[in-house]
């Protein structure tokens, strides 16, 4: 992506972050300094897509597949079932998660949360990344035990049981993939199932190899070889829903290429103060003050502001501030672009 963007005016500071709360505007400050003010609120709402029945189905079907996958582990001694059947509980526990955070996402804000509970799903998606992470941490080291000493395990229960994981896991998986794009809190989900009908066909292949050559060895290192997979999946989840909790801005945006964009407006000779953030894993908030010297542009220009920067940007809560000139606000250095 281009980082060129138009020159900006001595008087007014670039794009830098403030201290202050994202969601106020200093007004008495400005007016102190006699500049005039206009307001844009865009709020354009997609009709949110409801998960409840993929989330049912999948908790569902996973914590069944769970009993029988823990129960012909422990009677075959499988470390490669019974990992499995470990991470196939964390995932039912990950589901549980997301689909509460997805309810609470909906509820309606009140005055103490003005955006209700969105940032519950950028909480939930962290917390699954982490709860897999730990996971497959405890299962590499029993992996990395049981290879110094293979045991023997029976091969045809490991084949059958892990084919239904398969099945299992790719239903479920194929539940939430029409969301794994938009939302990171469904793409958790998405990614947690995909990664378990992945193992499980793993699981299936080393029970043939086993059967056809008794490598001992293989059950471990089948083990060991899905931790490492997952984790280098999950990793991603991990680092994005961390940067969404401290307020980062969405890896989907550019954040340069928005200034550039607000910089080009018709009537604009400068952009400062510019955050976005998001609110919750499919809902995206912008605040900007732009200079513009011909005074207020009209409803026209707000109306047209909200269109571009959803339609453009994704980007679905913004809120502009107009200014005559800059206010230095006393906010951070002015940083260059670019």
């Amino acid at each position: 992506m281009s980082n060129d963007h138009p020159a900006h005016d001595h008087e007014h500071h670039d794009d830098h972050a403030c201290g202050h709360d994202h969601h106020h505007h200093d007004h008495a400050h400005a007016a102190h300094h006699g500049h005039a003010h206009g307001h844009g609120h865009g709020h354009h709402h997609h009709g949110p897509v409801s998960y409840d029945r993929a989330f049912a189905i999948g908790i569902g079907l996973n914590i069944g597949f769970v009993v029988i996958e823990a129960f012909y582990g422990w009677r075959v001694d499988s470390l490669a079932l019974l990992a499995d059947a470990g991470h196939n509980l964390s995932d039912v526990a990950g589901l549980i998660l997301a689909w509460g955070a997805a309810l609470a996402g909906r509820l309606r804000p009140t005055h103490q949360r003005t955006y209700g509970w969105q940032r519950a799903s950028i909480l939930a998606a962290l917390a699954n990344a982490m709860l897999l992470l730990f996971a497959m941490g405890a299962l590499a080291l029993e992996a990395v035990q049981r290879l110094q000493a293979p045991e023997a395990v029976g091969g045809w229960t490991i084949i059958v049981v892990a084919a239904i994981g398969v099945v299992i896991n790719g239903i479920t998986a194929a539940l939430f993939m029409s969301g794994s794009k938009d939302d990171l809190n469904i793409r958790g989900a998405f990614l947690h199932m995909a990664a378990d009908a992945l193992v499980s066909l793993g699981v299936v292949a080393a029970g043939a190899l086993y059967l056809h050559f008794g490598w001992q060895w293989l059950d471990p290192l089948v083990s060991l070889a899905i931790a490492v997979v997952i984790v280098l999946g999950t990793w991603g989840l991990f680092r994005q829903s961390l940067h969404l909790v401290f307020d980062g801005v969405p890896d989907s945006i550019d954040l340069l290429e928005v200034h550039a964009w607000l910089r080009g407006l018709p009537g604009v000779s400068g952009v400062h103060d510019l955050h976005i953030w998001a609110l919750g894993t499919s809902d995206v908030a912008l605040t900007a003050h732009l200079v513009m010297p011909g005074g207020h542009p009209g409803d026209a220009f707000f109306t047209n502001l909200a269109h571009e920067l959803d339609e453009r940007f994704h980007i679905q809560h913004p809120t502009v501030q107009i200014e005559i000139e800059g206010i230095d606000d006393g906010c951070a250095a002015p940083v260059k672009l670019g």
